[in-house]
């Protein structure tokens, strides 16, 4: 009766192991309980977890444990598998099976081997068992090898457990009933362990696919790929600190798992509509650049308005004026033209904000020369700079005029657009949300729908702090210098005041030095100032 209850036990243990194995994501933890499940269901003191590797030509040591000699390697120990455990050879240098080594007979017959005595079995070859032995004071008797087949009936492991112990703690050997809850447990494990693998596998797979789009946007301009891989580290460092928070009105934010792992797909996927803006908006270092840089086209017309300074002055001395005051005027009107040109070249760097009375400057230019294009009618002449080439030579601040930056704005709408379209599984269905909503602000006066901080998750306004920082600090725009520390959290305090970032998640950026590992991660050292904490 006793025996049919403990019977009855083992299969309850048996059936609950199975549930908790599939739950489990993390591989190496997952491999663990495979074998401290199997020790336990078979009351066996030691046991050693193998997988085929993936050359199919070794089993290597996963896990290894003995009770009785405190002896715990690999899985969620942190303790790496011994130099002393290599890889086993299934097949031997003459390309014949290894049958002499039970763990290898057993993967490659795919055949359960159970041992009374390790020390009066024949057909295998125990010498290493009996130099551990020798080395530890152990004695290795009863051996259970069982191999570990995935639904394809393929063996991608190996179970062995030694020294059944019975009741009173003495050695024993496995019995029919060890070994079919064993080999139940390994077919269980085997099935667990490769649809883990298989969702690893597709979960790099769609990683590749994300980091392949974003090289895209490098190839496509390297002013943007490495944003696309620095704000998701930022990202999850803010998403991390403010899941530490224990006070405050963030206390209760906690990440599981499943939480990180949509947060960093979002981080990845941010700027993915970015593929869809063109080149020579994304790239525009100067006021009058596209495919190239026109400022050269105005150096050409001020060398035309030169020559036709010139000109007229020589008409002058031919009609009978004085060729010194001729020469003098003539002098004075080829410096202003090269101030004037010295003056655009300037403005077209796009700097720092222009002011008005430089606005004012370019507009008198545009109107006081005039030149003869020879692409208008003949003869004409016309305003020296046109009203497209106005517009953009008077931009305030950077060198996007406003239709270009709507085109820059309309990338976040495309992510949207691109990222409300993919079927997401349920553990990443809020990736468009969190994506989509970096730049919208706290006041409802971002972008693309004017969402205000409680219209928000706190995912979407971590990424957005984390969007604004590393634009501010980043030293690969061709439009300007990476801020120093100090400068970049000066800007973030103000934004934090006037309702464009949170001011609670810029309260931990500040208070747990979120910018500072950052920087000591991605900036240049000479962007660490002394001061880098906002006053």
């Amino acid at each position: 009766m006793d025996t049919l209850q403990d019977m009855f036990r083992r299969l309850e243990q048996l059936n609950a192991i199975g549930a908790s194995l599939s739950h489990e994501r993390n591989i190496a933890r997952l491999l663990e309980n495979i074998l401290l499940a199997a020790k336990a269901i078979t009351h066996a003191d030691g046991g050693t977890l193998y997988r085929v590797t993936d050359d199919a030509k070794h089993l290597h040591f996963e896990i290894v444990r003995t009770d009785s000699l405190n002896i715990a390697f690999g899985g969620a120990t942190g303790q790496p598998i011994s130099t002393q455990f290599s890889d086993l050879p299934l097949y031997l240098p003459d390309g014949e099976p290894n049958n002499s080594m039970v763990a290898a007979y057993s993967a490659i017959h795919a055949e359960t081997v159970s041992i009374a005595d390790a020390y009066a079995a024949e057909g295998f070859d125990f010498s290493g068992t009996r130099k551990f032995d020798q080395a530890t004071g152990y004695h290795s008797t009863s051996f259970l090898t069982v191999p570990m087949k995935n639904h394809e009936n393929e063996v991608i492991g190996v179970l062995q457990l030694i020294n059944a112990l019975d009741e009173n703690g003495v050695v024993r050997p496995f019995s029919d009933a060890d070994q079919r809850l064993a080999e139940s447990l390994a077919s269980q494990a085997a099935v667990a362990l490769t649809n883990r693998l298989l969702i690893t596998q597709l979960e790099t797979l769609f990683e590749s696919f994300i980091n392949l789009i974003n090289m895209a946007i490098d190839e496509k301009s390297p002013y943007t790929g490495g944003h696309c891989q620095r704000v998701p580290a930022l990202t999850m460092m803010l998403a991390e600190a403010v899941n530490d928070t224990r006070e405050g009105p963030l206390a209760d934010f906690t990440m599981s798992d499943k939480d990180r792992y949509e947060l960093k797909i979002a981080g990845l996927l941010h700027d993915c509509g970015k593929v869809t803006t063109p080149v020579h908006v994304v790239d525009k270092a100067t006021k009058l650049q596209t495919i190239f840089d026109r400022i050269h086209l105005i150096d050409t017309r001020f060398e035309v308005v030169k020559r036709d300074a010139e000109i007229g002055a020589l008409r002058a001395q031919l009609a009978g004026e004085d060729a010194a005051k001729v020469n003098q005027k003539l002098q004075e009107r080829l410096a202003a033209i090269e101030s004037d040109r010295e003056f655009l070249r300037i403005c077209n760097i796009g700097g720092e904000a222009m002011k008005p009375e430089d606005q004012e400057r370019v507009r008198r230019i545009a109107r006081q020369y005039r030149w003869c294009d020879p692409e208008g009618p003949e003869g004409k002449m016309v305003d020296f700079l046109s009203a497209e080439e106005l517009e953009n030579l008077t931009i305030r601040a950077g060198t996007l005029t406003q239709s270009e930056r709507e085109i820059i704005n309309y990338h976040i709408v495309a992510t949207i657009k691109m990222l409300e379209a993919l079927p997401w599984p349920k553990h990443l269905k809020n990736v468009p949300e969190y994506a989509g909503g970096h730049h919208e602000r706290m006041d409802g006066k971002g972008y693309p729908k004017g969402l205000k901080r409680d219209e928000m998750s706190v995912q979407a306004r971590v990424m957005g702090i984390a969007d604004i920082f590393e634009a501010l600090t980043a030293r690969d725009r061709p439009y300007k210098h990476g801020m120093k520390l100090s400068e970049a959290m000066g800007i973030l305090k103000r934004f934090s005041e006037g309702g464009h970032i949170d001011p609670e998640l810029f309260e931990v950026f500040v208070s747990q030095k979120v910018y500072l590992r950052y920087a000591q991660e991605f900036l240049d050292p000479a962007q660490i100032d002394l001061d880098p904490a906002p006053n």
